[in-house]
Formats: C-alpha cells, structure tokens, sequence
C-alpha cells in the first residue's frame, strides 16, 4: 500500500487543484465596457453588396470571413451585424451569401458558414426581421464555403420578389434548397437535376484538404419579377452552375417544379455572376476559373430569353500575355442598356467597364479615374483585385460600390464617364474591418497600439479611431507575424514577416517609436520564413528572433550579424525580460523545459517546467492544433514577462493560468477558476492596487468571456457582454499607459479597443506600470 502513497497523494492533490480552480469567483458587478474598432478600414475580402430597391441607402454587405455589416444612408459608416457570434459559432463568421426582400425593408437573410471541411460544423442561415438586429437561426444539413474557392460567386441566396416567403439557396456540395416560409425551414429541390452540379472528370479533382474550390457549385439565382404576381411565387427562376463542357445555365418557368438547361453559352468558361436587366435580358460574367485567383480567360454574354439567343458582349479580349476572366457584371435598374462589368485576376491590376448600349460597346473607368484613399491610406499601395461584386444604386444612378480583397470604392459621378469626364472613387468601407491580427504591441510610452496583421505590413496607431498613415516601410509584408518592442527603451520597435513585392528582408525596426522604418543589413542565414516570433530586451539592443521551426538567431547590433541561440530547441518562442535587458527567458510546455538567458539572449540553459498538476503532456492534453489546444496563431500556450518586475513569468496554458513569482524559480503555481485560455496580457495597474491588470479570453469560473483582474487573478471581471463576442479572438494587451484600456485581436473583424468607464487622462503617465 505504501507505493501507491505518491500515486494517491498527486491525483489527490490534483483534484483539488482542479477544484480550487473551479471556485474563483467572475464578480458580478461586470465592467460595463464600452469598444470600438481600431480604425483600419476594409483590410478583407467585401465578397457580396446589396442595395435595397425601396429604401434609398439601405445597403448591406458580406465578408468571406468576418461577418455582414449594413449602411443605414449612403454616407453613414457600416454597422456590424454579426459581432454577437461566440467563439462555438465562429464558423458562421463567414457569409457565403445575403438577400434582401425588395418588399419589406426590414428583411434581411444570410447563409453563413466559413468552411466545408469534414470537422467544421455545417452551416445556418440567418434571418433578420428587423435590418439585422436581432437574428433568428435554422441550421443547415450541409456546410457552406465562406471562405473558400468561389466565395465572390453569388447570389446562392434569393428571395422571390413576388413572394417574401419563398427563397432559394445554392449549395456546394448538397444542390438545391427552398424555403416557403421566410427561411425557417428548408427543403431540398429534388427537381433540380444531379447532373447540373455534381463534379465530373471536366471539374478536376476535388481540392486535396477535404473543402470546396467554388467548382461544380451552385452559384447564383435569380428570379424573374415579370414572371409572377404579388402574393404569388415568381414562375420564372435561373440558376448558374460553376462548370465547364456541360449545360451552366439552368431554368424553370413553373416555379421551380422542373428546370431546363439554356444552351448557346460560353461552354469553356464557367459563370460567376448574372444581372437580370428590367427589360428582361440576362447578363452574365464568365471565367476559367471560380476566383478569386489569378485566371485564364473570360468573357461576358447577354441572353435574350424571349428569342433564346446569345450574344458576345465582352468588353476586352484576355491573351496569353494577359490572362484574366470576368467576376461580375451589373445593371442599372432603372436604365437596363445600362452595364457595368469587371475583370478578375488581370496581373497588371483589374478594369471596370462601362457600357449605354447594352454591351455593343464599353469604355473602360480606371484608365482616367480619380482615387481618393484618404479614409483609408494602406490602400493607394495596393493594387485594383478582386472586384467581385459592383452594384449600382437603384436610387442614384451616379452611386456605384465595386467590392475588392481589402474592402471596396464607390463612386459618386458615374454618367460622368458618359460625357467623356473621368469619375473619382472614394473608399467605401469606413465602418468595415475584416482583418486578422496576428499580435498587438502597446508600448510603454509613445503611440498607443502596433498592430502584426495577416495581409499587410501592420500598422502603426497614432489615432485608434483614424486610419492609420499606411504599411509601415521599407520593408513591406504580405503578412505580419510579430511585432514587439523595448520596454525600457519603447522608441525601439521591432517586426517580422513575409517581404512583399520581391523584398528580400523579413525584418523591420523603427527606432522612433514607429514614425519611420529601416531594414537590417543582413537577415541569419538561411532561406529563412518571416513567421515565428521576435523578443526584444528591454533596452532594446538585444534582438532574438525565432523563425517557425528554424533555430533563433540573436543580434547586438541591429542586423548588422547574427549568430544562433546556444541551448534553445528550433521554433522555441522567446520572452524578453521587462526589467534586465540581460535576461529573456523561454518555455517548451510538452517538453517540460523551462528556458532561461543571463547573456542577453547568446546562450540559455534548461530546467525543469515544474507545473503543480502535473507535466503537460501532447498526448494527455490532445495534440497541438486548432481542435484540441486553440488556434496555434493565439495567445494560449505561451509564457509571459511580468511588467515593471523582473523574472516574474506568467504562463497562459491552453487549460489553466501559472504564475511563477520572481525570486521563486523552482516552481509555478495555478491560478483558481481560470479552466480555458485563447488569449492574454497585461495592462497598466489599477490606481493603488500592486499589480499590473490581467486581461484574459478564455473560461473563467465556467463562463467564457473577456476578462480583467486587477489582484492577480483573485478575483475576475468580465468586461464584454454577449453582444460584443467577434467569433474567434487570437490576441489581448492592456494599454500599459492607460488603466481599463485593453485591445483585441480577432479573426477577422480587426482590431478592436474597449475603456472601462472609469479611466481617464490622469491615468496616463507615459511610464511603464510598476508594482
């Protein structure tokens, strides 16, 4: 019996750690936060626009990834739809399409779901009965695509104009669906033909992770409002089909009983988007491709559907040298000769056309166009892609949104073009944010916010609530991965990531607090990735930078040389130490490895990562990935320096929060309640309390929310409510200049700032938060 003592007394001792931490107590007087966008502006694909035919300035809009936003006028900002999603119904962050009811303005229908993998859940539909405010949901028995191949199609989700009760959606991988009671309930449309969408030998093989590439898909529908009476459902309904060598366009005339194909089309490309014009003709961009990637060819056709005949209408003719297809084209609805149509995936930056006459001719917009990126300045470096949807305002035929990969533009002169003047085009998306932040960095003093962003170069915030100057450079990124600075010398920034544009250098620093950039001389050697992490002592001389699986490398003296790390395991993420600039310490959590330099990063030396239940383990905690343990690109998992307090180390594990207090480094100790991290920080203390604030996202005393404690995790304040939730959050960080002040980073809808009412300028000092 005595040699299951040690046995009992660690299993004892871990169910009451467990219990223990099941007992911390979530206050219940939550602060009541306020939050706002960190103003980028747009940063994602806007894949769908919607203007309300009966409410001049009604319009909506959709994203592949972070959520549906509606405009209320033509010149008020977007207003998010979707931020009330949890971190459980994160896929439905991804709207695979929108409708309107063109008879009731309160109406509003979305078709959500990110991905079609075999483990993501299946998707929903939302509907709104009140321009998006509140939502009622019917669960779908298939997935939907949000945010994969052929997201720019659309419509897949119409509503009968002569109907509100009855709507249509074209799935991926399921076929046809109607609803006859305002999307409650749905039904498949056994009518619709198998062979119109299932993938054959013409639509390749399916993509090898298990999704969709928008190919043999359903998608787009529309009706036809002369086909029908009010009260009664339209006869007349088309649907496009995402295929090649085979009937692509598809029509029924008895309300959807039986569908015909419509022969004469394009059979070598496939169609992306349709307008049907008031006249009753039929327009409709192809491509050789869903998008939205680069392309081979295009075209755009008109049908007559009284006559069956087909024309050829494309504006400009695709070459060997310059390949590209057509995503979409548009009619003005009140003037049906009246034709908007872009190109997709043209090398040299995408065109606009315009035709008066029906497609006989066209002129194109960018040539001779005015654009104004003042709203949102990231923008005049990038070039014109992905115009996936344009729309015309039935209530202003001078307005015009075209949509793109970082937002849209929109027009407030378009007949201009038709006196041979040019049109300006002003940025959209103000209200929009659809970026993903890869990490955030507030420095001790100076700019409030740094910001690592998927896409872009990141951004430097001198104003939370105006867009930010532009893409820190030299260098520019097509993504950043980390971005971090000295905390006693926070002039002194530092970031990496992917080179843009035929860069060679991965790293960037600023050494005025990010008002201008450079590039180190040299980079380690190596072929090395711009992902991974970069540490920066607090004096900000010492650099470590760790690229994704590579051994990290150190330098003194800016770039100029580097040399690997001694005694660190490749890929290992280092920590600076806030107070010593000689110290920077560094964890392998599965690997029980506690990591820790005294030379300024050259050389660590190991010890035991001794956790008081237990070692963590891959296979007792479940392997490291997005299912078992988080997403890998968030802030669990992770070990954390203490500001204003050397050695002090904090590790956010996926299933529990440890502190290791300094002086003490033989052990760690856990935290009570906390069960789930995905993200933490720290921020400026509370006024007289002794310790830095924590913020957290995660589980806490069997709630998940955001999280601030001001006593070291004794006790915990929730500081969102439900209807502020973002789906996915991969970062947090107090402001250690402004106490309450806490900024998240999500998956897709940017960047956002809460403030606790209480705060206020005193709490501003300028100096790192010292116990």
């Amino acid at each position: 019996m005595t040699s299951l003592k040690p046995w009992l007394g660690a299993l004892l001792g871990a169910q009451l750690t467990l219990a223990a931490a099941a007992a911390a107590p979530v206050r219940a007087d939550d602060a009541a936060y306020t939050w706002k966008p960190v103003a980028i502006v747009g940063g994602g694909f806007v894949d769908g626009i919607a203007f309300h035919p009966g409410v001049p300035g009604l319009a909506y809009a959709r994203t592949d990834m972070g959520g549906a936003y509606r405009r209320d006028s033509a010149t008020s900002p977007w207003q998010p739809l979707l931020d009330h999603l949890p971190l459980a119904d994160v896929n439905l962050m991804g709207v695979e399409s929108l409708a309107v009811d063109p008879h009731d303005p309160d109406a509003v229908y979305l078709a959500c779901g990110t991905y079609t993998a075999p483990t993501e859940p299946n998707g929903a539909v939302l509907r709104s009965r009140d321009r998006g405010r509140s939502w009622q949901r019917t669960d779908l028995p298939f997935k939907l695509g949000g945010n994969e191949g052929g997201r720019g199609n659309g419509e897949r989700l119409a509503v009968d104009p002569n109907d509100g009760r009855v709507l249509y959606l074209g799935s991926r991988f399921a076929g046809l669906w109607r609803s006859t009671d305002r999307a409650a309930s749905w039904q498949r449309v056994d009518s619709f033909p198998d062979a119109a969408w299932r993938r054959d030998a013409s639509d390749g093989p399916p993509p090898s992770w298990g999704g969709s590439d928008g190919k043999a898909t359903i998608n787009f529908l529309l009706f036809d409002p002369r086909s029908g009476t009010r009260g009664q459902p339209s006869r007349t309904i088309y649907a496009g089909v995402s295929v090649i060598g085979r009937p692509s366009l598809w029509r029924s005339q008895d309300a959807g009983a039986t569908w015909q194909p419509l022969p004469g089309g394009p059979a070598t490309h496939r169609p992306m988007r349709a307008a049907l014009a008031s006249d009753g003709r039929l327009y409709i961009a192809y491509a050789s491709e869903p998008g939205p990637h680069r392309m081979k060819d295009g075209s755009v056709w008109r049908l007559d559907p009284h006559t069956a005949t087909w024309a050829d209408i494309t504006p400009a003719r695709p070459a060997a040298t310059d390949p590209f297809g057509y995503a979409t084209v548009a009619v003005d609805p009140g003037h049906p000769q009246r034709l908007l149509a872009s190109t997709a995936g043209r090398g040299r930056g995408d065109e606009l056309f315009r035709s008066t006459d029906g497609g006989a001719t066209w002129q194109p917009l960018f040539t001779t166009a005015r654009f104004d990126a003042s709203a949102a300045p990231y923008v005049a470096d990038t070039h014109l892609h992905w115009l996936y949807d344009v729309k015309i305002n039935s209530a202003d035929p001078d307005h015009a949104i075209f949509t793109t990969g970082y937002g849209g533009w929109e027009t407030r002169d378009l007949r201009a073009a038709d006196r041979g003047q040019p049109t300006t085009w002003r940025v959209m998306s103000r209200g929009i944010e659809e970026t993903v932040a890869l990490a955030l960095h507030s420095p001790t003093q100076g700019v409030p916010l740094v910001t690592a962003i998927g896409d872009y170069s990141g951004f430097v915030h001198t104003d939370l609530d105006r867009p930010a100057a532009g893409n820190p450079k030299p260098p520019f990124f097509g993504n950043t991965h980390d971005v971090t600075g000295a905390a006693l010398a926070p002039e002194v920034i530092v970031r990496i990531g992917h080179a843009r544009d035929g860069g060679k250098k991965n790293l960037g620093y600023s050494l005025d607090g990010g008002a201008t950039w450079r590039e180190p001389a040299s980079l380690p050697p190596g072929q090395l990735p711009g992902d991974g992490f970069i540490a920066v002592s607090a004096d900000g001389r010492a650099w470590v930078w760790t690229p994704k699986g590579h051994v990290p490398h150190v330098t003194h003296d800016r770039g100029d040389t580097w040399q690997p790390v001694q005694g660190l395991p490749a890929g290992t993420r280092v920590v600076a130490d806030p107070v010593n600039p000689a110290r920077f310490h560094a964890m392998a959590l599965f690997d029980g490895q506690l990591f820790a330099s005294t030379d300024a990063g050259l050389s660590f030396s190991a010890r035991p990562l001794t956790l008081p239940d237990g070692p963590v383990t891959r296979s007792a905690a479940g392997s490291h990935n997005h299912s078992s343990r988080g997403d890998d690109r968030g802030g669990q998992d992770r070990l954390y320096a203490a500001p204003g307090r050397e050695g002090e180390l904090w590790l956010a594990a996926f299933h529990g929060l440890y502190r290791q207090r300094a002086g003490d480094s033989q052990r760690f100790e856990r935290l009570p309640g906390v069960s789930e991290i995905h993200a933490f920080g720290f921020g400026r203390a509370a006024p007289g309390a002794a310790n830095p604030a924590l913020y957290l996202v995660g589980t806490v005393s069997g709630r998940y929310g955001l999280f601030r404690s001001t006593d070291a995790a004794a006790h915990w304040q929730r500081i969102n409510d439900d209807a502020h939730q973002w789906g996915l959050i991969l970062h947090i960080t107090g402001d250690p200049k402004v106490f309450g002040r806490v900024y998240v980073g999500t998956h897709g809808r940017g960047v956002l700032y809460g403030d606790a009412p209480s705060h206020s300028a005193a709490d501003v000092t300028g100096r790192p938060s010292r116990p």
